[in-house]
């Protein structure tokens, strides 16, 4: 039987970085899979979008295992759960929410170092004993596990690019197996951390890291490339300019650019379990 951890884990090679695409339904699941992602991982803000809530919390630890096995119920590929702060503060919630993910066929997750509702990082201490917590559940599954720990205080405003370094080398010393600060500020300190760094980096494509090419992320070092909320939010983003066309100037020009059903209904059929 196929431990599709190791295969998950087996992915992620510094300097040939593969993409984790994120999804956010069964549909986008199944496109993304036959288009060739080799594995998906959620999104809590894509998913939280689909059920009216904005992101930052919204979004329940049952919900969210729930949606990560309605997505693995149409795909044969790794997928990773993002599981924002493991769904608690305390160390013990981490590693809890780390044998439920497993249990639903998750090859990992992401936990980040930020308290909800507040938007906050936690202290450096607890953050680190967070990740130690969690992947001392992991290492005590029967199969693979990958943890993936994220410093989020660039991104929120929390601290700077230093104390991401900091806290990411801290939390590959308590155990985790990938490292990841979005929204870095530049290739360059992208390149800093993951040459401080044993585990591999993922990165985040959006905003002005979309200007770069996979070719330009190998170079830098990273081992992987997510999404996050990127596609979800070029859908919206489509939705929004026919919308304001159809219900401003009354075109449907931007409707001229559509797949055909067909075309789509294809990408749905291929490879179905």
């Amino acid at each position: 039987m196929t431990d599709i951890g190791q295969t998950f884990r087996e992915l992620h090679i510094k300097g040939q970085p593969f993409i984790l695409a994120n999804c956010w339904d069964r549909g986008s699941a199944l496109m993304l899979e036959n288009l060739g992602a080799q594995a998906l991982a959620t999104s809590s803000a894509a998913y939280a979008f689909t059920l009216g809530r904005p992101d930052g919390g919204t979004v329940s630890r049952d919900e969210s295992l729930a949606h990560a096995a309605d997505i693995l119920s149409v795909t044969t590929l790794p997928v990773q759960g993002d599981f924002e702060n493991g769904f608690g503060d305390d160390p013990d919630t981490c590693a809890e929410t780390v044998r439920l993910a497993a249990e639903v066929g998750l090859a990992g997750i992401c936990i980040e170092d930020i308290c909800f509702p507040a938007g906050t990082p936690y202290d450096f201490d607890l953050s680190v004993d967070r990740i130690r917590a969690a992947a001392s559940a992991a290492r005590a599954l029967p199969q693979d596990f990958v943890l993936t720990a994220r410093a989020d205080g660039v991104m929120t405003g929390g601290y700077d690019s230093d104390e991401a370094l900091r806290r990411l080398l801290a939390f590959e010393t308590a155990g985790a197996d990938c490292l990841y600060a979005p929204v870095l500020p530049d290739l360059a300190t992208i390149k800093r951390v993951c040459a401080a760094a044993k585990a591999p980096v993922n990165v985040l494509v959006a905003g002005a890291m979309s200007a770069h090419s996979t070719d330009h992320f190998a170079q830098a070092g990273a081992a992987r490339l997510s999404l996050g909320s990127s596609l979800a939010r070029v859908t919206h983003a489509a939705i929004h300019d026919a919308a304001k066309t159809m219900f401003g100037a009354g075109s449907f020009d931007a409707l001229k650019g559509a797949m055909s059903g067909d075309a789509v209904d294809h990408l749905l059929v291929q490879n179905r379990k």
